[in-house]
């Protein structure tokens, strides 16, 4: 199909698919009245959060698809494999490594570079982006703010291949192979049933239930409960709750002047949601620490790396186990090399995903998360701005899941689109907010977010 046939469908597509979100999902919000004082609210527009969300899904892809260049190329010495030394700011637009798994490098760059798809190309889905696209799509097709257990387990069996490539590993897997068995969210995160709880899982498959709740984390993580849940537990499901709050905190009413400032500041919100013994805790304070004094990045992960893999210190045991690559699906030492990769990335979209591609263990994860939110952050015409170019927008679900319509082709037009009829719905009816539909705008209550964070 030609750029202009692309253009022509999708916009088609787009149209008749927005007719039909606002015909089923608006018209009940124009008579909605709930009881708001104007100094108790704040407004946003909901066309300037589609060129946001729109933003998300376009960084997290680009994000995305660098990271997997350098997915598990370097895990450290410890064990059966052994990677040599970890990746710094000089091996970036050199020549790629073999991963853990192949003798060969990366098939989608010669070089650790940035990954572009053409413009007239397709990106295609990967687990940093699949199981939110499901989520939103589950959102949506059953007209709720609130996903329930049958929902989550129904939505799992459907739009998952059971046999072959299922583009699941460790905790996710694991949980799939229970659901398939019966057994309903959130008793497919207990210990004694999901033996790879403490994997990083959970944080690939729910940021996005923070932009479900712009500028109100407490909101976020009621809607985010049972999907964090579906897969994780304890450090886990802190470090998943630490990412839901910063997608919902980019929202909120701030002073902050730059996107570097309102990072460290929904940062260290976010950090109060970590109890201060544990090991996720700690690991922020460590590389906080270490980031303040001036360190290099390279030398902050080294650091990292010997405290945490070498050490074990902070209660991060995890050597101790004899795990497959020594852990390095953990939740734990990716949550630290995220950190690393978003304060030394400073805010910016190219030097964050740089950071974090090179930081080394599970990379595109870290990259993933950051992306999506600096995308965010920026809107589109940011994310853009940024690399210089345009992008393809349209998205192909069916690379890594099943079952959705139009044979899996989608934009990130209406994916935005469609995160806004789910946010319609929550402002309503979890937020007690208004939607202004003549100003197109949201009116969100304000909760004071000490009200939301407490350190435990």
């Amino acid at each position: 199909m030609t750029k202009y046939g692309f253009a022509t469908f999708f916009g088609l597509i787009s149209l008749l698919y927005f007719y039909n979100l606002t015909k089923e999902g608006r018209a009940q919000f124009d008579i909605e009245n709930n009881d708001l004082t104007n100094d108790s609210v704040f407004v946003l527009s909901r066309k300037e959060y589609k060129e946001q969300l729109y933003g998300f899904w376009l960084g997290q892809c680009i994000a995305n698809w660098t990271g997997l260049v350098t997915e598990m190329d370097k895990i450290g010495n410890i064990g059966d494999i052994k990677t040599g030394d970890f990746y710094t700011r000089e091996n970036w637009g050199k020549p790629d490594l073999p991963n853990i798994w192949s003798e060969f490098p990366s098939d989608l760059s010669p070089t650790i570079d940035f990954v572009f798809v053409g413009e007239n190309d397709i990106w295609g889905a990967d687990d940093d982006t699949d199981i939110e696209y499901m989520y939103q799509y589950l959102h949506f097709i059953s007209n709720t703010s609130m996903l329930s257990r049958e929902q989550i387990k129904d939505g799992w069996l459907k739009h998952i291949k059971k046999e072959e490539e299922n583009y699941l590993w460790v905790s996710n897997q694991e949980a799939f192979n229970l659901m398939q068995k019966g057994m309903m969210p959130p008793e497919t995160s207990l210990p004694e049933n999901n033996p790879h709880y403490d994997m990083i899982d959970a944080q690939l498959t729910t940021e996005i239930f923070g932009l479900f709740a712009p500028g109100r984390p407490d909101i976020a993580l009621e809607l985010a409960e049972l999907p964090v849940r579906t897969t994780a537990r304890f450090e886990s499901e802190w470090i998943a709750k630490f990412y839901i709050i910063m997608h919902s905190l980019a929202s909120y009413d701030t002073e902050h002047s730059t996107i570097n400032e309102k990072l460290r500041w929904m940062a260290n919100e976010a950090r109060r949601i970590l109890p201060n013994n544990s090991y996720p805790a700690k690991m922020y304070d460590f590389v906080n620490d270490r980031y303040y004094k001036g360190m290099t990045w390279e030398n902050t992960r080294d650091m990292v790396y010997e405290r945490y893999q070498v050490n074990q210190e902070d209660g991060y045991d995890l050597t101790s186990r004899n795990l497959h690559c020594n852990g390095c699906f953990a939740s734990g030492i990716n949550f630290a090399a995220s950190i690393i990769s978003l304060l030394y990335g400073e805010g910016d979209i190219k030097k964050t995903i740089k950071v974090g591609t090179l930081c080394g263990w599970d990379s595109d994860n870290p990259t993933s998360t950051w992306g999506g939110l600096i995308g965010f952050m920026l809107g589109k015409k940011g994310v853009e701005k940024a690399f210089g170019r345009t992008f393809s927008g349209i998205y192909n679900i069916h690379r890594t899941r099943i079952g959705f319509p139009n044979e899996g082709l989608d934009t990130f037009d209406n994916m935005a689109k469609t995160g806004l009829i789910v946010i319609d719905k929550v402002v309503i009816e979890k937020m007690k907010g208004r939607i202004d539909t003549k100003n197109n705008q949201w009116q969100v209550p304000y909760r004071s977010i000490d009200k939301t964070l407490t350190i435990r």
